[in-house]
């Protein structure tokens, strides 16, 4: 098949998507597939484009909107227009549109709801991402959700990484039966990962990697650790909210116990989670965070918010400990807790690599790959 990968993010950006893209087409290329991305991007070009088995075009983010997005359009259709199916991972709405003319069969994978997370970012709604699919807004909030779900279902099939999202998917007006459960996969750090030396003279070291957005929760963090005499927090990630959140962190009193190492690429990752004692994640919404997979990965215990699809992955008091998302306080205790019993912890770090297993590369590759392929035959054979 002649495949067209869609992305809002990718490398050198870090991210979900910028991690999985990279990922998946490089494994359909591998099986004789002819893959193309498109992505958006900060830069014209990479160097690192040249290095892919197959092809990278960007279309820069920089510059109006309006002008961007027929920039955008005209570049989907003309790589649509040679493929045999598009696999949107990003530029949805933009890929809908471009397709009412191309009809080309088209799968997605939702990860979160773009429609809420615009809303967020221009400070149009301070509302959780579960009390946002319940409520009523503004013409725009709702043109944006009408064009989510309506992109959504001009594709023949929409993949979700969580139980916890096809549920939500399906609560947009997408048919159940198009909705498929395909669980990220975790690709291990390659071999002689860098190391890395933290500027903090603690006694405990949290981490937490994440885009440094208000939903992430790094706000409730940072309050939890005030309290907290002796841990120190590294914060890999950037985003909107890091002039705020380090704006916070002196107000608290707390920038001699904070890190903010910003954005990294990728082999660093694995040297900061292994150069650390515990992996917080206090998100306000999660689709299934693949960051907890590395963690567990690099031997590191987990506590995290019980957002979204995080439970799908921490157990808690199994592999790791739950609190409820927004509660500072649980937060705060649940960190105290794992540090007060390190006996839990090194069993929670040992249940979160046994359980690595479920989220095998192959596995989500094969089941991606067979969605694909089940869209693809039904549209040339007409079924």
């Amino acid at each position: 098949m002649r495949i067209l990968i869609l992305s809002d993010i990718f490398p050198p950006d870090v991210g979900g998507p910028a991690t999985y893209v990279p990922l998946m087409a490089r494994e359909l290329a591998a099986r004789g597939h002819a893959v193309r991305v498109l992505t958006y991007s900060e830069v014209a070009e990479d160097g690192a484009d040249m290095t892919y088995p197959f092809s990278v075009e960007r279309v820069l983010v920089s510059g109006p909107r309006l002008p961007r997005l027929w920039r955008t359009y005209r570049r989907i259709a003309a790589n649509a227009s040679a493929a045999d199916i598009v696999y949107a991972n990003g530029m949805l709405m933009e890929a809908g549109l471009a397709n009412v003319l191309l009809r080309k069969p088209m799968v997605a994978k939702v990860v979160g709801d773009i429609a809420w997370e615009r809303a967020r970012d221009k400070g149009q709604t301070t509302d959780s991402f579960e009390d946002f699919q319940g409520r009523r807004y503004t013409w725009p909030i709702e043109l944006r959700r009408r064009l989510r779900t309506w992109a959504l279902q001009q594709c023949e099939a929409v993949i979700t990484p969580s139980a916890y999202l096809q549920g939500i998917v399906t609560q947009w007006g997408v048919r159940v039966d198009k909705v498929k459960v395909v669980y990220n996969a975790f690709e291990p750090p390659a071999a002689g990962s860098a190391t890395v030396t933290l500027p903090l003279d603690t006694t405990h070291r949290l981490i937490t990697i994440c885009r440094l957005t208000t939903w992430k929760g790094v706000d409730g963090l940072l309050e939890a650790i005030a309290s907290l005499p002796g841990v120190g927090l590294v914060i890999v990630g950037d985003g909107p909210e890091r002039a705020n959140l380090q704006d916070l962190a002196r107000q608290l009193a707390v920038t001699d116990r904070v890190y903010f190492v910003g954005q990294v690429p990728k082999e660093c990752v694995n040297a900061y989670l292994r150069a650390c004692d515990l992996f917080v994640l206090n998100s306000r919404y999660e689709g299934l965070p693949h960051v907890i997979l590395e963690a567990m990965a690099a031997g590191l215990p987990t506590v995290a918010s019980a957002a979204g699809g995080t439970p799908e992955l921490v157990q808690h008091g199994r592999n790791g400990l739950l609190v409820r998302p927004g509660d500072t306080m649980a937060l705060r205790e649940a960190i105290r807790s794992a540090f007060e019993h390190p006996e839990w912890c090194r069993q929670w770090a040992i249940a979160g690599q046994q359980d690595l297993h479920r989220f095998d590369q192959q596995v989500m590759v094969n089941e991606t790959a067979k969605v694909l392929r089940q869209v693809y035959e039904a549209q040339t054979t007409g079924q």
